[in-house]
């Protein structure tokens, strides 16, 4: 049987998954959630038993990262691997890979190599630090990139050092800013053609997802620090105590802020002269919310979601990953989705957040076992019965 697409939006474009870990699965996650023919190559050095560079195969987070893909195994060592190799670069539309720079141009399977086989192919890459520069040769790790990224200066308490994220949040932005660029490369390639290098690394993206705050240096010179719960600029917007909990209340200007104070029973507090402007609030911020909590306690945190967007006060309760699955809207938007598979095993994972209304993406297949397509993929790519079995008594497949 063919392989099935999870929609029809990319399914013209063959992938060639040189991946491993988080940034670079991340990316090719979204080409294959939109329906490309994704065919991972797992390398024969790999443990084809299971541990893999991100834990288990059949580990909850292999399976988030590797659904509706197929793999083959391949050894990029040998000759006669990177013969294969080449041959399916020739018929492929895009490679993505996150090796270190240097470690691409040694197997021979760097962007220049490739382009004068295919010259419309489209190469995505994702590394640590760059393709170059003093630290391009440095391994990359989400962490280290969200220290240098100016992340860790800015989460956290007041006070207590620098905090990193819940989540790996470089590593996933690295991935989906690549897939963003291996599809403007393509619409590109409808125009001119030609294939081109797509690049990024976790640094460059977790500068850019500073936003705002990192626009707050370059253009006023003023260095963010450390807020806890509390916004950096709309106040009172925070975690307040209630009765039974807690809960998040957001305000952005003026008018919701009158609202708030209304909806929370201290009208006082918006002619107060220490609370009347949103300087005065920023001034006098820690003040402010001990008043608000000392409303906000006399409630459960359903009571205060209900009367507060009730009021048109931005505001919700905080979930536990299981209460968060729990949620009516969040059920309702179906982003909780099973892996159909022939085994009868529970495969429930996370689909895309967003939605198209012509060719939505959907859970097609599970995430492959070690090299489980290699014949048919192969066949597919031209390769004849007896090319195959010379290859497999090689150890190449």
């Amino acid at each position: 049987m063919p392989f099935p697409h999870a929609s029809e939006a990319l399914s013209r474009f063959t992938v060639l998954d040189l991946t491993r870990v988080r940034s670079g699965p991340t990316c090719v996650r979204q080409l294959a959630d939109w329906g490309a023919n994704v065919v991972k190559i797992d390398a024969l050095t790999e443990d084809a038993g299971g541990e893999q560079p991100g834990g288990p195969r059949q580990g909850s987070d292999f399976q988030n990262l590797h659904r509706n893909k197929r793999a083959m195994t391949l050894n990029l060592k040998d000759e006669r691997g990177l013969a294969v190799f080449k041959r399916l670069v020739a018929k492929a539309d895009v490679v993505v890979e996150n090796f270190r720079p240097d470690v691409k141009k040694k197997l021979g399977i760097d962007y220049d190599s490739l382009a004068t086989i295919n010259p419309r192919i489209v190469y995505g890459s994702i590394s640590g630090f760059g393709q170059d520069g003093p630290y391009h040769k440095r391994p990359g790790f989400d962490q280290i990139a969200q220290g240098m990224g100016g992340l860790m200066s800015i989460t956290g308490a007041p006070g207590e050092g620098p905090m990193r994220v819940g989540i790996p949040v470089a590593d996933l932005s690295a991935g989906l800013f690549c897939a963003m660029g291996i599809l403007t490369a393509l619409l590109e390639r409808e125009v001119s053609g030609k294939g081109q290098w797509v690049q990024t690394s976790l640094l460059q993206a977790q500068i850019f997802m500073l936003d705002f705050q990192a626009a707050r240096w370059l253009m006023e010179k003023e260095v963010a620090k450390q807020a806890g719960n509390n916004h950096p600029t709309s106040i009172p917007t925070g975690v307040f105590k209630t009765s039974d909990g807690y809960i998040n209340i957001a305000t952005t200007g003026g008018r919701i802020w009158e609202r708030c104070a209304q909806a929370i029973g201290a009208p006082e507090l918006v002619s107060n002269p220490d609370y009347a402007t949103a300087p005065a609030r920023s001034k006098n911020r820690d003040a402010l919310n001990a008043e608000i909590e000392r409303h906000t306690m006399t409630k459960s945190t359903e009571s205060w979601v209900r009367e507060l967007n009730e009021a048109g006060v931005p505001c919700g309760p905080i979930y536990a990953i299981d209460q968060m699955f729990e949620d009516a809207q969040v059920k309702h938007l179906g982003i909780a989705q099973d892996v159909p598979n022939e085994e009868g095993r529970h495969i429930r994972l996370v689909g895309q957040p967003v939605t198209l209304s012509r060719t939505p993406s959907r859970m097609v297949a599970r995430p492959p076992e070690f090299g489980e397509q290699t014949e048919e993929v192969l066949k597919e790519f031209g390769f004849s019965a007896d090319e195959i079995a010379r290859l497999r008594d090689a150890k190449v497949l």
